[in-house]
């Protein structure tokens, strides 16, 4: 058979990455899918020392490529919005299939590339762009498609998690830890996407789409960073039973769909728990299969690669029958009627940290409020008194609650006199329905 012609934009860490397995593993490669891969064409704006293209065709413009009509798969690795959105669109229209391994580009512009895409009859596969060299997106339309998905929770951004676990294990405060994950190269000089929960939202959205049989909705995603997150509250947490990680979670129910990215306590035994460093993991429920756990490098150069090249042998079997590749959202039509739920209408259970004057009285007012509202207390603790402040700490775990009735219950707390400052909330999740 003839090879699968590829042309590949972009040689940074994930291009560099794909160039070199598709050298390293070529004849695996050659074996698994009954024909050879070549890169007939790479556009970068500059070598990257990590990777030998030397007799390779480089070219300085990445149009060149979209437009190259002796390509049959371009690789999209440019990262970024309106020139990736522009390139992959050219290559679709000139007939070109497409992978990619950008989250913001198919999270943010998916609907309408998937529409290009449908209408030129060629595919758009983008693996790699959720949760590295785990292969949660063929997992969910192809693994378990037999399931009616009720909900996934994932650790998706691996520069968070780093951040949590080291905070954590050294009790160290979050701006020393960023610094480090910067210094270490898994944090951008400018970390916002990271520890903003903005990069795991891209992430979630393209999950949930694939879930749900539901339209990529990034702008109705709740996001919520760790940047406000101390150690206190981590070392709080844990002597409660509790693990603090930022999860991107999206749940089924019977009125819409939950979609949220924010610190949660998750029990200390439980899974996802004992997900460290800069590893990734997404836990998803069927309604056959139950619980499923997938787990690895949610970055990285060759991690990554492993999913872009999966995705062009995947391309690569469909050449000459695209229409019968899985639909790209894993739905033959996605609902567009079923709701993304306001963060309000979520219930769960919550972390409060109130930090009081020492006055006799402060814990019944606290408790009277919460009771006023509705809301039961599973945990209660109250801590020392600091020096210097002549305040303390009450730390309370709620039983699960509607947020909108916990939004109230906050703001009456810290009406309160003896109550000084903002109230910390943390969402508690125990992952099981």
């Amino acid at each position: 058979m003839k090879p699968v012609r590829v042309g590949i934009c972009g040689l940074g860490t994930v291009g560099s990455g794909t160039v070199n397995v598709l050298v390293r593993n070529r004849e695996e490669i050659t074996r698994r899918l009954g024909r050879s891969v070549e890169i007939v064409q790479i556009g970068a704006r500059r070598d990257n020392p990590a990777c030998d293209t030397t007799g390779m065709n480089v070219t300085r413009d990445i149009f060149d490529v979209a437009n190259n009509p002796d390509i049959d798969v371009l690789v999209e690795l440019i990262g970024g919005y309106d020139t990736a959105k522009k390139l992959v669109l050219t290559a679709i229209a000139n007939g070109k299939h497409v992978v990619t391994a950008n989250k913001a580009l198919i999270a943010e512009h998916g609907n309408e590339i998937f529409a290009a895409a449908r209408e030129q009859g060629v595919i758009v596969a983008y693996e790699a762009g959720v949760a590295g060299g785990i292969p949660a997106i063929k997992a969910l339309r192809e693994g378990l498609s037999a399931n009616r998905i009720q909900w996934l929770a994932g650790i998706i951004n691996g520069t968070g998690n780093f951040i949590l676990t080291e905070m954590r294990d050294k009790g160290s405060p979050f701006a020393d830890v960023l610094k480090q994950a910067q210094e270490l190269g898994y944090a951008e000089a400018d970390p916002t996407f990271d520890v903003e929960g903005i990069d795991a939202a891209h992430k979630l959205t393209i999950l949930a789409s694939n879930a749900f049989g539901i339209p990529l909705h990034f702008d109705k995603a709740y996001t919520e960073g760790i940047s406000a997150i101390t150690p206190q509250d981590i070392q709080y947490a844990t002597e409660l039973g509790y693990r603090m990680k930022h999860l991107g979670i999206a749940r089924r129910r019977s009125d819409g769909v939950e979609l949220r990215v924010h610190p949660t306590l998750v029990p200390a035994t439980h899974l996802l728990a004992s997900v460290d460093g800069v590893m990734n993991a997404v836990l998803m429920e069927g309604d056959a299969v139950g619980q499923t756990l997938y787990y690895g490098p949610g970055a990285g150069s060759d991690a990554t690669a492993s999913a872009v090249i999966a995705d062009i042998l995947d391309v690569a079997r469909l050449l000459d029958a695209p229409a019968a590749a899985v639909a790209p959202l894993g739905f033959v039509e996605s609902d567009p009627q079923i709701p993304v739920l306001p963060i309000d209408k979520i219930h769960c259970s919550y972390y409060l940290r109130l930090h009081v004057s020492d006055q006799p009285g402060v814990l019944t007012r606290v408790t009277e409020i919460l009771s006023h509202n509705g809301i039961n207390i599973d945990a209660l603790m109250q801590k020392e008194v600091r020096e210097g402040d002549g305040c303390a700490d009450i730390v309370i775990l709620t039983h699960e609650t509607l947020e909108a009735i916990m939004d109230t219950a906050i703001i009456e707390l810290e009406q309160l006199a003896d109550v000084t400052g903002s109230i910390i909330r943390i969402r508690v999740d125990h992952l099981e329905k």
